[in-house]
């Protein structure tokens, strides 16, 4: 046994087994497990010590709030917590009004140490519990905390402290929104100069998730809603191993809501603010050709001079449905008009495109069916002829389809919240989201007051 293990041994007997463990183990995995357990049972002898010491400094006590009196010490009472180092236990001193006035109770230590009545656990376990749910079900967040603290927590724990979280997130962005209602804008958002000097990128869409048709039960049939998305990042540029140039966003931040076009643009407008659109050298608005997101693009950006570029892979496939209505979709005709209108839409010749569907619109040959279509497709780009000029757009270093809002669909959304099977009530589906936005957002951490330790 070495030394230290000796003198470990000597401070706490109850060190023997782990300490035993350490001298048996025959891989670096065991030893590294061993050392685990010492540090834990190392970590909740020093908790207590250090609690006792502090429960036994002097007090200073207020006047009872009801009759003014001087509260007195009704002498120490215990408490438990779990942390991640385990169970502690400590005794620190209650006060209470001479008179027995109701609800003038107060234990200055838990208040000094950050604890709520009834607490059991530890904000740094119930960090973990809500950030593991931010990724994975309830009943499978429990199990890794388990895993990788060694300590037991119920499913239907974790999914109370998502929902006591989740609404702490909520009424946050409930404050934003009555202040934007008053003309007040959010503070700037930190970043560097180098980010500031990168175009601003916004885009919007929607994803349809599952709900449950009765709140409170998973009977019926599948009910299934629209979440509306949208992003911002700034434009970076990188340059891989094999010496290629690509883009990077960087600053990204989503903003969604379960709800009408109408919820998401004050909600855009906030992290838009936040994002110091008003000062960005250059911005962009891309979205595909769903009226409600360039409602959203009209009532929140345009006034900005954000630049709108209607998505251009959604164009082309409007483009070759309505050539396919007219010529057929397997016809050699069909793909050459498509390849033809596609190339010359793609490179600055937007209206030849608009010029070429009008002459077609004109014959007298065209079938009913195939007249439809194609006027629906003029009318698209005729509506949009301001937003496809996107030849120009890559000159100026824009991008030109609307993936990058499609990935956060999908990950901020379809990851979580479309598991096999999944069925969400709008409360529960509501807290999670809120909660991983405040973590793709990077606020997550200042709804769990943890304070990092001052270096020396």
């Amino acid at each position: 046994m070495s030394r230290l293990s000796e003198v470990l041994l000597d401070y706490d007997p109850n060190l023997k087994d782990a300490l035993s463990q350490l001298s048996e183990a025959t891989t670096l995995a065991l030893m590294v497990m061993a050392v685990w357990a010492i540090m834990r049972i190392l970590g909740v002898r020093l908790l207590e010590e250090s609690l006792a010491v502090r429960a036994h400094l002097p007090e200073t006590w207020p006047g009872c709030s009801v009759c003014g009196k001087k509260l007195q010490s009704k002498g120490f009472r215990e408490r438990k917590l779990m942390t991640f180092v385990g169970g502690i236990c400590w005794k620190r001193r209650v006060g209470r009004c001479p008179n027995g006035c109701a609800g003038a109770q107060v234990v200055p230590l838990d208040d000094a140490l950050g604890i709520f009545p009834y607490q059991q656990t530890g904000i740094e376990i119930q960090k973990m519990g809500c950030l593991l749910s931010i990724f994975s079900p309830f009943n499978t967040a429990s199990q890794l905390l388990k895993q990788l603290t060694g300590i037991s927590v119920a499913p239907g724990t974790v999914w109370t402290w998502v929902q006591k979280v989740g609404q702490q997130v909520m009424g946050k962005l409930s404050d934003d929104l009555d202040k934007l209602a008053q003309g007040i804008l959010p503070e700037d958002e930190f970043m560097s100069d180098d980010l500031k000097s990168l175009p601003l990128v916004i885009g919007g869409d929607g994803v349809m998730v599952p709900f449950r048709p009765n709140p409170g039960s998973p009977a019926g049939k599948v009910v299934w809603r629209e979440v509306k998305v949208a992003i911002l990042a700034r434009l970076n540029e990188r340059v891989t191993k094999h010496k290629k140039q690509v883009v990077q966003l960087s600053q990204r931040r989503l903003v969604a809501v379960l709800g009408t076009i109408d919820a998401l643009a004050p909600r855009l407008t906030v992290e838009s603010a936040r994002q110091q659109i008003a000062s960005a050298v250059k911005s962009a608005w891309i979205s595909d050709g769903g009226v409600g997101y360039w409602t959203v693009f009209h009532r929140c950006l345009k006034s900005l001079g954000v630049t709108p570029i209607l998505d251009f892979y959604h164009a082309a496939q409007n483009l070759n449905k309505g050539l396919a209505a007219w010529l057929g979709e397997q016809t050699d005709e069909c793909r050459q008009w498509f390849s033809t209108l596609r190339h010359r839409l793609r490179h600055g010749n937007e209206k030849w495109v608009l010029t070429e569907l009008e002459k077609l619109l004109e014959s007298k040959a065209l079938s009913e069916s195939a007249r439809h279509a194609l006027s629906n497709l003029y009318q698209y780009l005729e509506t949009h002829k301001d937003h496809i000029h996107y030849d120009q757009f890559k000159k100026d270093g824009l991008p030109i389809g609307s993936g990058l809002v499609e990935s956060a669909c999908k990950w901020l959304v379809q990851q979580r919240f479309k598991g096999v099977g999944m069925r969400w009530s709008e409360p529960g589906f509501n807290n999670v989201l809120h909660l991983r936005l405040a973590w793709v957002n990077q606020r997550f951490d200042q709804f769990f007051p943890v304070p990092a330790l001052s270096p020396k």
